[in-house]
């Protein structure tokens, strides 16, 4: 069970539950094979705990289809 960080704030950064256990994996993965940590400290000492810390601070977000579709064609502009 997560008690920290606390699952409705990190709610109110991704969309679903699902998205939410998808988000924190990947980025768990990415910090387990070395890439740059985007807080300075962590309360957690695992990677899945240290990954939903970053969903919650706002600094690992998820982007919708739509937002994609838009940037991929404002870029081609």
């Amino acid at each position: 069970m997560i008690t920290r960080p606390i699952i409705d704030n990190l709610l109110k950064q991704v969309p679903s539950r699902y998205s939410l256990a998808v988000l924190a994996a990947k980025r768990a993965h990415q910090l387990e094979d070395g890439f740059t940590r985007a807080l300075d400290q962590y309360d957690s000492l695992k990677t899945v705990g240290e990954a939903l810390e970053e969903i919650e601070a706002g600094k690992i977000i998820v982007k919708t289809k739509e937002q994609l579709e838009k940037e991929n064609k404002e870029a081609q502009a």
